[in-house]
């Protein structure tokens, strides 16, 4: 792969500056991912099972803020909410819904989840919806999932609702028909072109499978795959609540 093709992080960031009302609407999210509703009710309740006493949360590439709102609206007690997102658009907009929703603390974080500098063993939960699809080649995939386990405190859980590819070219070529004819219902043809142009060049997703070994390999002790629609995916994973035997 020439990732060279692919866009820049800034690149993204731009596009998702204009983009905000379209990530605005709790009860929808996005529409252009397939069962985003219910990707989003399912990594909540998984999140609240998983996980004993939430007391701080972290929402990597939060957008408006919806998965962290779809969270507190099931807690039984506020929790502490730290939103990243490489928009500052987007973070204004998810702060302002979320300091709405709990009397707990809201910070907000802009920048690249990788570079960005976070808690060692400090949240609860962390919360990851259609970001990790912008992760490049092998090494930097195991980079971010290691971030993601040194971020998680013992007892608490990651989950990831995303875009995904298809360990074989015969089911990915089928799957990208179904997610066309999915979009061309939705939108029109036009709306699939642009969509289907847009994932071509900023993303590169990985098949569910290969990212639930890799959670696995970088020392989660538990994985599940909670839903797969096409190309979508709900999965996560929890780190066990006595020290890890780091990997």
């Amino acid at each position: 792969m020439d990732w060279s093709q692919k866009s820049t992080i800034e690149e993204i960031r731009q596009r998702f500056d204009a983009d905000v009302e379209r990530f605005s609407d709790l009860e929808t999210g996005q529409s252009a991912t397939m069962d985003a509703p219910l990707a989003m009710e399912l990594i909540t309740q998984a999140a609240l099972a998983s996980t004993g006493q939430i007391r701080r949360v972290l929402d990597i590439g939060c957008g408006a803020g919806n998965n962290t709102l779809k969270l507190l609206q099931y807690a039984e007690q506020p929790f502490a909410c730290d939103l990243l997102d490489l928009s500052q658009p987007m973070l204004q907009r998810a702060k302002e819904r979320v300091q709405l929703a709990t009397s707990a603390t809201v910070r907000t974080f802009q920048g690249d989840f990788r570079e960005v500098e976070l808690p060692e063993a400090g949240y609860d939960v962390i919360l990851a919806a259609a970001v990790l699809h912008h992760l490049r080649d092998d090494q930097d995939w195991e980079r971010a999932f290691q971030k993601l386990f040194s971020l998680t405190a013992p007892g608490g859980s990651v989950w990831i609702t995303d875009l995904v590819a298809q360990e074989t070219k015969p089911v990915q070529q089928m799957i990208e028909q179904r997610y066309s004819k999915y979009l061309c219902e939705l939108g029109g043809e036009a709306y699939c072109d642009k969509v289907l142009a847009y994932i071509a060049k900023e993303d590169s997703p990985r098949p569910v499978t290969w990212q639930l070994e890799l959670l696995r390999r970088v020392g989660f002790s538990q994985v599940e795959l909670l839903h797969k629609n096409a190309c979508f995916a709900a999965f996560g994973a929890a780190r066990l609540s006595v020290p890890d035997k780091e990997p």
